[in-house]
């Protein structure tokens, strides 16, 4: 199918762009009323996740809603460890909670590599149906969490500020971290491979919770795996399963300013950036990468005239061009939709890029 808009996918390719593409990471969500409505029919977050038609029209509600030029699968990143074996709930004003943990090596027998097909089809089938509906206005990028941030939930069974018992299982038992890192790996190398079968224009991987990690502990626990995806999606691509272009991948790790040069050799497309992340200083440590990000999400509680303001020093900093503009870190439930919107469209208009016409 031809996009319509294709911007996104040319940027992160490395061509050159008549204007700087923009979307918002968690942009389907509860900043839209729409999307609440939705929820509420679906009765919870899970199943609304797991229900592919209400996945897809939650996908496609911030194309219409915001204009942006990407849409993202409106889905999990626990869903690979459910899929893996370990199930999860999501409870109101606590987050995601795993009923059971993995912890020791006897833990890990109650574990499989996930198969897409079978664990995770519902997933690929809000895929397909997102990329009918959407008929070809923007791309859709497909997503997964880095094995890091995935070994933190599994092994700590809910959120937390340190991750002290998975940072205390690196210390204490480092091969069984690397055994369920492995499991994680390869359970999202299947996945998101599946992901593009299925339709998927871009993927991104977000390691949320890089930023616990000392640089040896990262160059140890992270790193290594992502990289290992990167390369598995590459070698899929080029071995001519997927029948287009190659599909350009996004590794956002938030809090990883130590990591950034190391990111920037990682076989992938783009570098999400938080907003803790210097711009310019970014691009000296990673030149030859499409750089996506990072404007502070409290930006948008700011008024119209500053949100401009800001995307303007934003842009400045990054450029006009190999740079895809959107948050530091996802939008905040309580952010007025009519500011998100001034940001979509200030990125517009400012982001035009001088002597460029396609």
């Amino acid at each position: 199918m031809t996009l319509q808009n294709d911007l996104l996918l040319r940027v992160a390719r490395g061509e050159l762009t008549e204007r700087v593409p923009v979307w918002m990471m968690r942009q389907a969500g509860r900043v839209l009323a729409e999307y609440r409505a939705v929820r509420e029919r679906a009765g919870n977050f899970i199943t609304l996740a797991k229900t592919p038609e209400l996945a897809a029209e939650v996908t496609i509600q911030p194309v219409d809603a915001f204009g942006v030029d990407a849409a993202i699968i409106f889905s999990d990143i626990l869903v690979v460890p459910e899929a893996m074996g370990l199930p999860y709930e999501m409870i109101e004003a606590r987050g995601p909670v795993f009923p059971q943990t993995v912890r020791s090596s006897a833990d890990l027998g109650r574990l499989r590599v996930a198969d897409p097909e079978t664990d995770l089809g519902y997933v690929l089938d809000a895929i397909r149906l997102t990329k009918k509906e959407l008929n070809g206005r923007v791309p859709l990028i497909g997503f997964a969490g880095a094995p890091f941030t995935i070994f933190c939930y599994m092994t700590e069974g809910k959120g937390s500020k340190t991750f002290s018992v998975a940072k205390k299982l690196l210390y204490t038992d480092p091969h069984f971290a690397h055994t369920l890192l492995r499991q994680i790996t390869d359970s999202t190398i299947a996945y998101l491979k599946a992901q593009v079968r299925a339709g998927a224009d871009l993927v991104q991987l977000f390691d949320s919770w890089a930023g616990i990690l000392s640089p040896e502990q990262y160059r140890t626990f992270s790193l290594p795996y992502i990289q290992q995806i990167c390369d598995a999606l590459g070698s899929e691509i080029r071995d001519g399963i997927v029948n287009h272009a190659p599909v350009p991948v996004t590794v956002f790790a938030k809090g990883a300013f130590f990591a950034r040069h190391e990111i920037g050799q990682l076989s992938c497309s783009v570098v999400g950036l938080d907003w803790n992340m210097d711009p310019k200083e970014s691009r000296e440590l990673i030149p030859n990468k499409v750089l996506q990000g990072n404007l502070d999400p409290c930006v948008l509680y700011a008024d119209f005239a500053q949100i401009r303001a800001e995307v303007k020093q934003m842009l400045s900093a990054f450029g006009h061009q190999h740079y895809i503009a959107n948050l530091g870190h996802g939008i905040y439930p309580d952010t007025d939709r009519d500011k998100a919107r001034c940001f979509v469209d200030a990125v517009k208009e400012l982001g035009v890029a001088p002597g460029v016409s396609v």
